[in-house]
């Protein structure tokens, strides 16, 4: 028995040895593959690395116009009425014949209309008011002339929604809450608010608006004192460990920053308005408008510093009949705080050529050429180059010279 297995295991041995030399035949094939696989990728990693943009390149929305920044941005304000009526052409007029170079024109207006028709099945149609029939060929034209759109936007005064989504807004024993003009806001701490709005910024970015200008970017005047007798919803800003000051302004920064990020992909400046004296305080805790977080956030800043609009302010007692002394003294202050800012914005502040009866018993202080240009110079003298002009009809004075340092 013992010879029978020694025999056993030598015919076995030999049985394995033959069947191992085909397998070995094949590892030895994929041995030479594997070599040849490792010289590759040795070549490969020896190739120079490909350089990729930091971050890498994103796709630019391309409206199919172009426009020309100008050298300076000399603007007026435009409704939706004017804009599509026949008002239209006497202000393109005043642009081509004077050193006005550009027009911000009303796309999402003060009562939350926005101002053109949409595309049918659109969720704006409810609150369309079809004064600008064909927006596409207003810019255009305005294209063909030389004139620098931007489109604004009213964001957080907005009656129409506020009415539509009382959950998105404030109310006050059940009803929808009005300030004492009559006017409905929508609340900044709610992020479907924000991306209504930002729709319809993207919606005027792809009729081919270089600059999407947001205003009423803001909680209701005095709403610090009404905060504690309104109902409304802080959404993700509920749990936040900070006071009520800090939520609104943390709120509306972020708005303005998320406006920014979203706009990114279609090329267009952001810009916002804020009330002037935002600039000289820390904040301005009622409204949640932080002059330097809201810069820090835009590539435009627009001051509103309408000489009308100031009480005793700088040492001035009656800062609508010295509109030049107004208008230096505020231009100090704003470029001492944007100097502070590692990315400092455009400055762009809107100027006055409207009356401000309301202000006198008596006689009204009239706006014409001289106060409007002399706003203009005060400006220039601070190193601040670029303007808007507001009149709420756009009737703008006759014979300003735009340039008036020239």
């Amino acid at each position: 028995m013992g010879n029978k297995q020694l025999l056993m295991k030598v015919i076995t041995s030999i049985l394995l040895i033959t069947c191992a030399l085909p397998a070995a035949a094949v590892s030895a094939e994929d041995g030479e593959k594997a070599k040849q696989g490792l010289k590759l990728a040795t070549k490969q990693h020896a190739l120079k690395q490909l350089e990729l943009p930091d971050p890498a390149a994103r796709f630019v929305y391309d409206s199919g116009l172009n426009f020309t920044y100008p050298d300076a941005v000399r603007g007026i304000y435009v409704t939706g009425p004017s804009a599509g009526g026949s008002k239209m052409s006497e202000l393109t007029q005043l642009v081509e014949s004077t050193d006005l170079n550009a027009m911000v024109i009303d796309i999402k207006e003060d009562h939350g209309n926005i101002t053109y028709k949409p595309e049918e099945g659109s969720p704006y149609e409810d609150i369309a008011e079809n004064y600008i029939d064909e927006p596409r060929k207003m810019l255009e034209e305005l294209e063909e002339k030389g004139i620098y759109p931007i489109a604004r936007v009213v964001v957080f005064k907005d009656t129409m929604l506020a009415e539509e989504r009382p959950d998105l807004s404030y109310t006050k024993n059940g009803e929808v809450w009005v300030n004492g003009r009559g006017e409905a806001f929508v609340n900044p701490f709610m992020k479907e608010v924000w991306e209504y709005n930002v729709e319809i910024a993207k919606q005027a970015a792809e009729m081919g608006f270089e600059e999407i200008q947001f205003d009423y970017v803001r909680f209701p005047e005095g709403f610090g004192n009404r905060d504690d007798i309104l109902s409304y919803n802080q959404g993700e800003y509920a749990d936040l460990e900070m006071e009520s000051v800090q939520k609104r302004v943390k709120a509306v920064t972020d708005f303005v920053a998320y406006a920014r990020e979203e706009l990114k992909e279609y090329g267009v400046d952001v810009s916002v308005d804020i009330f002037g004296y935002s600039a000289t305080i820390t904040e301005a805790p009622n409204i949640g408008q932080n002059f330097s977080k809201i810069s820090s956030n835009v590539d435009v800043i627009s001051s509103m510093i309408y000489p009308s609009h100031w009480g005793p302010y700088f040492g001035i007692s009656k800062p609508d009949t010295e509109p030049y002394r107004l208008v230096s003294e505020y231009a100090k202050v704003e470029n001492e705080v944007l100097d502070k800012l590692e990315d400092r914005p455009t400055s762009r502040p809107w100027i006055q050529d409207f009356e401000a009866p309301w202000l006198y018993s008596g006689p009204t202080k009239q706006y014409g050429k001289a106060e409007v240009e002399e706003q203009i110079r005060a400006l220039e003298e601070n190193g601040i180059h670029e303007y808007l002009i507001w009149n709420a009809v756009n009737s703008y004075s006759p014979n300003v010279d735009y340039t008036p340092m020239n």
